[in-house]
């Protein structure tokens, strides 16, 4: 999922999309968002923001966004914080609107052998789900569910580091894309780049090596 500014006024809260007003320093909710959003589907925190009576956003005004950039990567690079740090440095966008500034965090989807993403070094008490537009946590058996998927990778799930996304058949995503569509209208996937898309339904996955999305094994199969 992508944060296109000039849609600023158009988005709402959703299961990928949170805003906090963050005037103060990085909230403590922060980051049951982050666990909740990297062990489902991936979004976007928009840090700056704050969500009106009518489910418009505006902008709050951040205080030292430079130093608010700074705290956020001690944190998420503490391991007392946060199990795992899954963003690059292309993740965090600040953007100049109206005169304030709103800082985009894109949070990816954790794949199955990192989950799950898990806060202040508590696995039971600090992992969180999205559900609708809030963050809950995590029930004992889902947990160990997620536990239980931490097994090796399958070569469906490999990703073909010397394959771009650009080899696939873009006329075949498309197309499955549209089926996908006429399914599940107003999909919250609807939105999503043709990159982002493939990397939610499996079909492409960042890579280890050189922190770029290429297609998988899966991907490959079903649109070479």
């Amino acid at each position: 999922m992508g944060f296109d500014l000039t849609n600023f006024y158009e988005y709402r809260e959703d299961n990928r999309l949170e805003v906090k007003k963050a005037r103060d320093g990085l909230p403590n909710s922060l980051w049951d968002t982050y666990s909740s959003m990297a062990n489902c589907y991936g979004g976007i925190i928009l840090l700056g923001v704050t969500e009106k009576d009518d489910g418009s956003f505006a902008t709050t005004g951040l205080k030292n966004v430079e130093k608010l950039k700074k705290d956020f990567w001690n944190n998420i690079n503490n391991r007392q914080k946060v199990s795992i740090n899954l963003l690059t440095d292309d993740d965090v966008v600040s953007y100049e609107m109206n005169g304030d500034v709103v800082l985009a965090i894109h949070v990816p989807m954790a794949r199955r052998e990192e989950k799950p993403v898990y806060i202040n070094d508590n696995l039971f008490g600090g992992t969180f789900r999205r559900n609708g537009e809030g963050d809950y946590h995590c029930t004992p058996g889902e947990i160990r569910a997620m536990l239980r998927d931490q097994t090796e990778e399958t070569s469906d799930m490999k990703v073909l580091d010397d394959m771009e996304i650009s080899d696939l058949s873009m006329e075949t995503v498309h197309a499955y894309r549209n089926r996908h569509l006429a399914l599940r209208p107003n999909h919250v996937w609807e939105r999503l780049t043709d990159e982002a898309y493939l990397e939610q339904i499996g079909a492409a996955r960042r890579s280890k090596r050189d922190k770029r999305i290429h297609p998988t094994g899966a991907g490959l199969l079903m649109f070479g």
